[in-house]
């Protein structure tokens, strides 16, 4: 396949930002956009579905890859949509984990199952483990969920516990609203997801544990407005430890069958691998960079 992107470089002039591909391991298809974005220096960070065959599958190669191209691979906590690697006793039904909206429902009524989610996370952090050797560099969630009130408690308490001394970061999916109407695109989504997720980088830093402090990207998956307009916006605006989270992809059977969003993954790819992304990131000033890149641990971050 033919890149017309650049690899990323890491020049002192250009502001560094985290952009970030979901869903690692949901598909081959989506695996292997998401390795090319990698390669040519357009992704800084990916979220593995850890739960899924696709991790076990692609790790190694990632790994590999990542040895040439250093990226943060992290966990991304799937607690929607798909099978659980647990019984999940009061979260799966039928052997399949709830979708977004009835989980919603459920931790702002306070009725989650706190065993089954906490014995989740567990598991899917033993899958990354595994097959990768070593914690991951960072936590989040499939559909936000990690930052749902009942779970970014469970989340934050299993991370302080179990990496002590080498904490990950973790999304946070709130910043400001002033920051968010500024960029307009996505404001609604913004608005709705920060919401659900207030607090959440606050209760981690309390904890030691670092979050961005602005969460860019979201927008409601339709081509009107293009998605580089998207894009475009998500480079904008205050912020010092700034993450555009991303979904590209190539649409293949095992994704068709896994998961409804098909369209949007592939203009995104398309997009993200094109010269026209190269330009928007030069032009904004900025460039893709791993976490730590963006500052140094502070302990400031409770006031976000």
């Amino acid at each position: 396949m033919l890149f017309v992107c650049r690899a990323r470089t890491e020049g002192n002039t250009l502001k560094p930002i985290v952009i970030c591909a979901d869903d690692y391991g949901l598909s081959d298809g989506v695996s292997a956009a998401i390795e090319e974005l990698i390669a040519c220096g357009r992704l800084s960070a990916t979220g593995a579905m850890t739960g899924l065959p696709g991790w076990k599958r692609r790790a190694a190669g990632l790994k590999a890859l990542v040895a040439e191209h250093p990226t943060d691979i992290g966990l991304h906590l799937t607690l929607t949509g798909q099978r659980p690697l647990t019984r999940a006793c009061g979260l799966a039904r039928d052997g399949r984990l709830p979708e977004i909206g009835p989980l919603v429902l459920r931790a702002l009524a306070g009725a989650l199952p706190r065993a089954a989610l906490a014995e989740e996370l567990r598991a899917q952090l033993d899958a990354f483990e595994d097959e990768w050797g070593a914690p991951p560099d960072f936590v989040d969630g499939h559909q936000h969920a990690h930052a749902l009130p009942g779970i970014r408690e469970i989340v934050i308490a299993e991370m302080a516990a179990r990496y002590r001394g080498r904490l990950p970061w973790l999304r946070n999916c709130t910043e400001p609203a002033s920051w968010a109407r500024q960029r307009r695109l996505g404001l609604r989504k913004a608005l709705v997801v920060g919401t659900l997720a207030a607090g959440s980088a606050g209760r981690a830093a309390r904890a030691g544990i670092a979050s961005n402090d602005s969460f860019r990207g979201l927008y409601g998956f339709t081509d009107d407005p293009p998605y580089r307009e998207v894009f475009q916006a998500s480079l904008e605006g205050l912020g010092q430890r700034v993450l555009v989270h991303c979904h590209p992809g190539h649409v293949d059977a095992e994704l068709r069958r896994l998961d409804p969003l098909l369209e949007p993954r592939t203009r995104e790819y398309t997009y993200l691998s094109s010269g026209e992304c190269g330009e928007d990131l030069e032009r904004a000033g900025v460039r893709p960079a791993r976490f730590r890149e963006t500052g140094p641990r502070p302990g400031s971050l409770a006031g976000h």
